[in-house]
């Protein structure tokens, strides 16, 4: 299979793509097609990996459905205890909320930090250390590292058991999802209109579907919105989850795809978790947890690394791109589902900009925190001050909106070795976009592949990798303030 697209890729792209060629067609195709000799040098080198790897062995026809899903099930609990256990060593997943702090629609926030110290490390200790001290004493606490999918050899998107029970089409049965629910978003979550903020949350306390959306937001969207709405929850083929004989679904019902409300559930997230499209080889691709869609009207920048330039792009290109991973040749297989720019992608776009921040009371008019409802020298305002000072967190979150609307590299490289975890290779990982942190405490996990649990995970995180040297009284008083926003 290798060496075929290695020494014809155009001939072979073109009969799948160009040809239009479909599932009964591709694989008797391959088979019956002879290889050519590989150069010797080739033959001593071994397999080369292919930028095509994912074409599976069952689209090609090389195994039933019935065989991979038979072993796809032998294997999932070995998956899934493989990934509990490194989840166990990285992290205290015992249930730890706050009493006080609730999100929109009253789910208490997670507290922590989780993340599991080296033996006899502390915070304190690790802060005092320089990376290159951290990095060769191997000292970097493993919740920092970047997270691996639950799968990572297999990849593709995963929901949580939250959103399965209500939405039973989104299951797999071939892996689950691995963080717990007390550490994600509340489901389902609020949904607050910019253009209707007299109304606050507008959800119902529902998740918007098919089904319903025409009874929930008619009266408070005009019609070009409802149809951008219809367009946003309605599902269409994915990689794993479509009618053709590779998905990873029971049912091959054609309905039986993904909508873009599916992981943003209600213009937020369900904290879905899914792999970037854009990176070979496999074990390369990071995690990428689901960010919240709310405040995208004020965002200039679009995907974690892609920096791709308006809503209407990113619209696009889920649908064209990371639905499939970014691999068009099984797209045209599985059902891709070319949308119209002037119509279709302009109203879902348009209802993406309607998605407002939830409502922070505690802000005046500035974007910070308003002085008549704090006192001078309360968490929250000493928060503050850190935030916009020793901190250093307003260099890119700047107020009103919290984002400077560009990309950061951390270097996070710099504390650790590069090594391979749960198929996932950690290494250097590039600029990152800059997410908004309005409306933060509403979106647990964080960093863009969800490895910090919690807020205090957070600020222990970016403590250590910019070297602040906060006290942990300092340290409170930074999620107090971030609370807030």
């Amino acid at each position: 299979m290798n060496t075929i697209m290695r020494n014809r890729p155009w001939r072979w792209l073109s009969g799948a793509v160009v040809g239009g060629l479909f599932l009964g067609l591709i694989g008797p195709a391959l088979r019956s097609e002879e290889p050519q000799d590989k150069p010797e040098a080739d033959a001593k080198k071994g397999p080369v990996k292919s930028s095509y790897d994912q074409v599976t062995p069952t689209l090609l026809g090389q195994q039933t459905f019935e065989e991979m899903r038979a072993k796809d099930k032998a294997g999932k609990a070995a998956i899934a205890a493989r990934q509990k256990k490194l989840l166990e060593e990285r992290y205290d997943l015992s249930v730890r909320v706050s009493d006080r702090v609730k999100m929109s629609r009253g789910k208490p926030v997670p507290v922590g930090p989780t993340v599991r110290l080296p033996e006899g490390a502390t915070w304190d200790s690790l802060a005092r250390l320089s990376p290159e001290e951290v990095r060769d004493k191997g000292l970097f606490p493993g919740g920092f590292l970047p997270l691996p999918h639950p799968h990572h050899e297999v990849g593709g998107m995963v929901f949580p058991q939250t959103e399965i029970k209500l939405l039973p089409r989104l299951e797999r049965f071939d892996l689950d999802f691995d963080l717990p629910d007390h550490v994600l978003a509340e489901f389902p979550p609020a949904i607050f209109l910019t253009t209707r903020p007299d109304l606050g949350d507008v959800s119902q306390g529902k998740v918007i579907t098919t089904e319903n959306f025409q009874e929930i937001l008619a009266g408070i969207l005009n019609s070009k919105d409802l149809e951008g709405m219809r367009l946003l929850v309605m599902q269409f083929p994915q990689q794993q989850f479509n009618a053709t004989a590779d998905r990873k679904t029971e049912k091959p019902d054609g309905m039986r795809g993904v909508g873009c409300f599916d992981c943003h559930v209600n213009g937020h997230t369900s904290g879905a978790t899914h792999l970037v499209g854009d990176i070979r080889p496999q074990s390369h691709r990071r995690r990428i947890d689901t960010p919240s869609l709310r405040g995208v009207n004020i965002q200039r920048l679009f995907g974690s690394q892609r920096a791709l330039k308006s809503v209407e792009d990113f619209t696009e290109f889920e649908q064209r791109a990371a639905y499939f991973d970014g691999d068009q040749v099984t797209a045209s297989a599985k059902g891709i589902n070319p949308l119209e720019r002037g119509s279709q992608v302009h109203f879902m776009a348009e209802v993406q900009n309607l998605l407002a921040f939830p409502p922070a009371p505690g802000l005046g008019l500035d974007g910070k925190l308003n002085p008549r409802k704090f006192d001078a020298d309360s968490s929250e305002m000493r928060g503050q001050n850190l935030f916009f000072g020793k901190a250093q967190c307003a260099s890119c979150h700047p107020a009103p909106y919290y984002t400077d609307n560009s990309m950061q590299d951390l270097h996070v490289e710099r504390f650790y070795k590069p090594l391979k975890a749960n198929g996932l290779v950690a290494t250097t990982q590039g600029p990152i976009k800059t997410f908004s942190l309005r409306g933060i405490k509403d979106s647990p996990p964080y960093f863009h592949d969800g490895r910090l649990l919690t807020l205090e995970d957070t600020v222990e995180f970016f403590n250590l990798i910019l070297e602040l040297k906060l006290t942990k009284a300092e340290k409170a008083d930074l999620v107090a303030f971030m609370q807030q926003l």
